[in-house]
């Protein structure tokens, strides 16, 4: 079979890239393991995803935004970060005579649903689900991947987006910096006793890091961040004593807690890929640049690479031309790398319980909360 672009991952920045793309008038086949099934409708997964400006705007050009529901969609006012029970905070959004919010939180599922959506109401997408690439064959000309099932796809573009462990980043040689953080994230909806005013809250206490991102009426999502072992034993509390236990680590902020969903735990990965295109491929999505969670971006980077993309690749007749995908390459490096190493930096310190490194922390937010050139640099980030 042919097309101009073969996508190997339908996951949303998969499928926002084959909207994109398609809507160039490109043949774009989207290609996934898991069956249409789960894909049209995925399960709750305990996450969600922080939409910057930017995001929502490429969202809504891209038929993605108006497909949610807008009752789901929780709209981010501000956001404060504290080291522990230090008085000190970091306030980013919310001054005086701000009217929009810094952004918006949609859940992870429903997100996938409005993507799967879009892409596929598009005529110029194709979905071959069930089946993975089983191997790779590059010409000057052309790709060609053979499926599980022996079909061979030809096209002059292949885009690995299957995450950040990606088995096509792999396939197509091209090596990544990793980084097995040792610990593991816990999330899942609580309710809790007093109103959240849409502000997001982020402190690091001893042995954790604990986030509340502000939901639809008095719910918040609970993101912690902890040693395997304890996300593994919190996972098997029972709903009375997790939430007394999630309660004690809120350290009253919000009032009591209840769990109000399912909970879920994911191992916590970071990568960046050492190449982001060459001859005939590029690497978009998380098998690009795999963000560590306490920046929130790592979605907002794979729909700015979508961009980005389609940028390089519109009016190109041959999407797989060097040029075009030299020039996302650079791009995407120049708008990624830097906060990229930022929170490699930040991760590692607030993982870090010897005293010294908590005392350098917490020098560190004080000098951040001081500074309000630093602040609104970080605001700016997040607004667009």
């Amino acid at each position: 079979m042919r097309f101009d672009v073969v996508i190997g991952g339908a996951g949303p920045v998969g499928l926002c890239l084959a909207r994109a793309l398609a809507a160039q008038g490109r043949r774009v086949a989207v290609v996934d393991r898991q069956p249409r099934a789960a894909l049209e409708a995925p399960a709750f997964d305990g996450r969600e995803i922080a939409l910057t400006h930017a995001s929502r705007q490429l969202l809504d050009a891209l038929s993605v935004w108006p497909r949610l529901d807008a009752r789901t969609i929780s709209p981010l006012r501000q956001a404060r970060v504290q080291d522990g029970v230090s008085p000190f905070a970091m306030d980013i959004g919310g001054g005086e005579g701000q009217d929009a919010p810094l952004g918006w939180l949609v859940a992870n599922h429903r997100l996938r649903q409005a993507a799967f959506e879009a892409a596929l109401a598009h005529p110029g997408v194709t979905l071959l689900d069930g089946a993975g690439v089983a191997s790779l064959r590059r010409h000057p000309d052309r790709v060609e991947a053979t499926l599980d099932d022996g079909l061979v796809l030809q096209a002059d573009l292949l885009v690995a987006a299957d995450g950040r462990l990606s088995a096509l980043r792999r396939q197509l040689g091209v090596g990544a910096e990793l980084h097995e953080l040792g610990r593991s994230m816990l999330v899942c909806h609580v309710a809790h006793a007093q109103p959240h005013h849409g502000v997001a809250l982020e402190w690091f206490a001893y042995g954790a890091t604990v986030a509340l991102l502000p939901l639809t009426g008095a719910v918040s999502s609970l993101v912690l961040t902890l040693s395997p072992q304890r996300a593994a034993a919190m996972l098997q509390l029972d709903e009375t004593a997790f939430s007394a236990e999630v309660s004690r680590l809120c350290e009253g902020r919000l009032g009591a807690m209840r769990l109000a969903s399912t909970r879920h735990v994911y191992p916590l990965v970071s990568s960046y890929a050492r190449r982001l295109a060459g001859a005939r491929f590029a690497l978009a999505g998380d098998a690009a640049v795999g963000m560590h969670p306490v920046t929130a971006h790592g979605f907002n980077f794979g729909l700015g690479g979508v961009g980005r993309l389609a940028d390089a690749l519109d009016g190109h007749a041959d999407a797989g031309a060097p040029a075009p995908l030299q020039a996302y390459a650079r791009a995407h490096r120049r708008a990624t790398w830097p906060l990229y190493a930022a929170t490699q930096l930040v991760a590692r310190l607030y993982a870090d319980e010897r005293p010294g490194a908590r005392l350098l922390r917490g020098g560190a937010l004080r000098l951040a909360a001081a500074v309000p050139p630093f602040r609104q640099a970080l605001q700016h980030h997040l607004q667009h």
